[in-house]
């Protein structure tokens, strides 16, 4: 970046839009990075930087490498001096300890309430928009962006927490709200995002068209891919902090039986744990459901 990345030039731009050539984010394709992702991993750290002096390799969920450690040792206790990786871990397991040692580490913290909604009501959104977006964005900026324009986030919020007085002890009520629920996480959040990939496209058709930029259409769907998997992900963990909470409240206004909510929370967080291994949703969610207690 010509600016010393202030986020404000095109070079900035690209690499936050996900698609400047010399910025590659590599996510799992199941539920550990492979010896295969690795092997490619490396193979990337190897080739030379298309437009600037430096590529940069950002490894998500990198606490979850698991037999694959071994094969990235080596590129990234001594990378190309044209390669720079970020590694992106929720903790440090021992097998990654050897690796750890040879990073910079810098522990990031979720962003505060206060600040999200004076950040999303700075750049326009309604305060009551933005409290509630704040509310489950689970510290994320670019979540709680996205959730503000959702103008279907409170009905889901409430199809949630919901959820234990529709719970009758049935297998048939349990398939019921998790196939509901399942069609919820299919759709969730999706008009704004795709909102927001068609504005993408458009800017980089007009950019190519203007100043002869290049497109990579592959790179962009692929970035639009993930966006996608990642809401997702996210529209399940807001569930089931919806849900857990609705539990919590319980606890606190003695309105469910201690021990049975007590163990509804922890069956929840087992739950969300489960996430990392990519699992059937509607399975996940039809386990769960069969595990809580009917809050009437």
């Amino acid at each position: 970046c010509p600016n010393g990345g202030d986020g404000t030039c095109e070079v900035c731009g690209r690499v936050l839009r996900g698609v400047h050539p010399d910025v590659a984010v590599v996510e799992r394709s199941g539920p550990y990075i492979t010896v295969d992702q690795a092997r490619e991993i490396v193979r990337l750290a190897m080739r030379s930087p298309n437009e600037g002096h430096r590529k940069v390799l950002v490894l998500t969920d990198f606490h979850l490498v698991k037999e694959a450690a071994p094969t990235l040792l080596k590129v990234i206790e001594e990378p190309p001096e044209s390669t720079v990786f970020v590694v992106l871990a929720d903790h440090v397991p021992v097998e990654l300890e050897t690796i750890a040692s040879r990073c910079v580490r810098i522990d990031f913290r979720a962003i505060g309430r206060d600040q999200l909604v004076e950040t999303l009501v700075g750049e326009g959104v309604d305060r009551a928009a933005a409290e509630e977006a704040a509310d489950v964005a689970g510290g994320r900026l670019d979540r709680a962006r996205l959730l503000a324009s959702d103008p279907d986030l409170a009905a889901r919020r409430q199809a949630w927490r919901g959820v234990p007085r529709r719970l009758d002890g049935s297998g048939a009520a349990v398939a019921q709200v998790a196939a509901e629920l399942a069609q919820l996480i299919s759709t969730a959040g999706v008009e704004p995002l795709h909102a927001k990939h068609v504005a993408e496209l458009e800017a980089l058709e007009e950019r190519a068209t203007r100043y002869g930029d290049r497109v990579n259409r592959k790179q962009v769907d692929e970035q639009h891919r993930r966006e996608l998997r990642r809401l997702r992900m996210d529209e399940l963990r807001f569930g089931l902090a919806t849900l857990q909470q609705d539990y919590r409240d319980a606890l606190v206004d003695g309105s469910g039986p201690t021990g049975e909510c007590l163990n509804a929370v922890d069956a929840i967080v087992e739950a969300a744990e489960a996430l990392e291994r990519n699992p059937n949703e509607t399975l996940l969610l039809q386990a769960l459901l069969l595990r809580l207690p009917s809050l009437q």
